[in-house]
């Protein structure tokens, strides 16, 4: 964060310049985006035409898959951006919209997630509150509208501010890599927007989260068979893997470094810009936590796999009759 007149710092300064950085994250966000439409490309085929009945978990599944296709489609120009060395040529406005989808993506999936947990938290804890609660498909879709509004709302500064930065020492122009102060009016409503972005879309969901699945293991551990408690202990695992590894060091990370760039006038911000690059493989993972948490989509990626298998096998007897063939 910078006023507009003001001098950027060595460090920051550093940063743009420092390609070997640039590299790493660029190639850790080609591999995301390959695994991350390949993965999600499948996911939403399976969810939308091989699964039925569309229940609530599987309505929340398709929305997280939106959010990861969406975020695979920007990572290229995220990629391009970084090669050129922090140089935004696509305007302000389309700065914007990608650094939305960015964002939008990552809280987009920490409370889908949340749903998810919250879902099968009353289907395996409280059943009997689960089954008298009618409409379930309708609460799941509009759960699902609600999200994407509290992030948009939360996120709306993004989306009416021009976020792109000019710096003159260097002859480039960076895209949310360096933000006005005059993005928002004063000190309180950047405490504000730090606040929601941190504790209202990622803490308090993380803990909300948290207690579903430990209370579906605890629940589970009581009176489950086996298998479908290793699934549960996986499912919740994977989640808890993404909350942590994810999402968590990210948002302390902006934390931190909007605290000492606001009061401090000092910068952790090449930290902050790794940490967003590995927020980014929630995308990869949460093919995951479909196979995990859906029945029926478990039962149809193996159908899809056995069918390829047996394909694979087919094609290998031919190529062996026609080696015999030909050797005659």
């Amino acid at each position: 964060m910078t006023n507009t007149s003001y001098k950027l710092d060595n460090a920051t300064l550093t940063l743009f310049q420092n390609t070997q950085t640039s590299i790493v994250i660029s190639v850790i966000y080609m591999i995301v985006t390959a695994i991350n439409l390949s993965g999600n490309g499948m996911s939403m085929w399976l969810l939308l035409f091989r699964t039925s009945p569309k229940t609530p978990s599987i309505i929340f599944m398709i929305n997280l898959t939106l959010t990861d296709l969406a975020l695979g489609s920007a990572l290229p120009f995220q990629i391009s951006y970084q090669l050129q060395g922090y140089d935004w040529r696509l305007g302000p406005r389309m700065c914007s919209f990608l650094t939305l989808v960015f964002y939008t993506n990552m809280y987009c999936s920490v409370l889908t997630m949340m749903a998810i947990g919250i879902d099968r938290y009353l289907g395996i804890v409280r059943p009997m509150m689960f089954r008298q609660t009618r409409q379930r498909k309708s609460i799941a879709v509009i759960s699902c509208f609600l999200m994407w509004g509290l992030v948009l709302g939360v996120l709306y500064p993004l989306m009416t501010t021009d976020l792109t930065y000019n710096i003159p020492e260097l002859n480039i122009t960076t895209c949310f890599d360096v933000l006005k102060k005059n993005m928002l009016p004063s000190v309180s409503a950047w405490a504000l927007f730090l606040f929601s972005m941190v504790f209202i879309l990622f803490f308090f969901p993380f803990c909300v989260t948290t207690f579903c699945y430990i209370s579906v293991i605890r629940k589970l551990a009581r009176d489950s068979k086996t298998a479908q408690k290793k699934r549960a202990i996986r499912l919740a695992i994977v989640v808890l893997l993404v909350f942590v590894l994810c999402f968590a060091p990210n948002n302390i990370l902006l934390l931190v470094h909007s605290i000492l760039r606001l009061f401090y006038d000092r910068t952790i911000y090449m930290a902050y810009k790794l940490s967003l690059c590995f927020s980014c493989l929630n995308s990869c993972l949460d093919p995951f936590i479909y196979y995990f948490a859906s029945k029926d989509f478990r039962q149809k990626l193996r159908e899809i796999m056995r069918m390829q298998s047996l394909s694979s096998a087919d094609s290998m007897k031919m190529e062996q009759k026609e080696t015999l063939f030909s050797g005659q």
